[in-house]
């Protein structure tokens, strides 16, 4: 059975075999005052996706902010925000015991007007802060992070159709 995942206007559908939760929740996560969270997280069978979602352009969003939202993303004032979403949630993964697959790390942007270029950019960047890498001396045995994206709507359903992300119809 598929699982049908909400973030504000947006639904992302996960295919079945796929454990997902909504991790960025005050009753389950406990920790908001503390650590930061991404918005889901997806078990399969051989990795673990971790998930944001940023919808600046969600109906109801004034046209100023969602034009100073795409402004701050691009000019990479989000990257910190971003990269200790992650951290915080590795960590409260990793004291879970949760710490068995490799993590990737999806950032959603929904906004169409972002070019490609403009999503390898924030890509990049975020591989570099988080650090995707580690230290050059070679001093950990497992890396925290086996890899990241940044999307668009539009690149992610291309990317990952088994993952459709759509916008909600608004009820009636």
């Amino acid at each position: 059975m598929m699982t049908t995942l909400i973030e504000g206007s947006l639904e992302l559908t996960v295919p079945t075999g796929a454990v997902a939760r909504k991790f960025d929740d005050p009753t389950s996560h406990g920790l908001s005052h503390c650590m930061k969270a991404v918005d889901f997280v997806v078990e399969l069978p051989e990795r673990r996706l971790f998930i944001e979602i940023k919808d600046p352009q969600a109906p109801g969003a004034t046209e100023k902010s969602s034009k100073e939202f795409i402004e701050s993303f691009c000019a990479g004032k989000l990257d910190k925000d971003l990269k200790y979403k992650y951290r915080d949630s590795f960590l409260y993964e990793l004291a879970s015991g949760n710490d068995d697959k490799a993590i990737h790390y999806y950032v959603i942007i929904a906004v169409s007007s972002l070019s490609g270029a403009e999503l390898l950019r924030r890509t990049e960047e975020l591989k570099r802060v988080l650090p995707v890498k580690g230290p050059q001396s070679g001093a950990w045995n497992r890396q925290i992070v086996d890899g990241c994206s940044v999307f668009n709507i539009e690149t992610w359903n291309r990317n990952l159709p088994q993952f459709p992300l759509s916008r909600r119809q608004p009820a009636c």
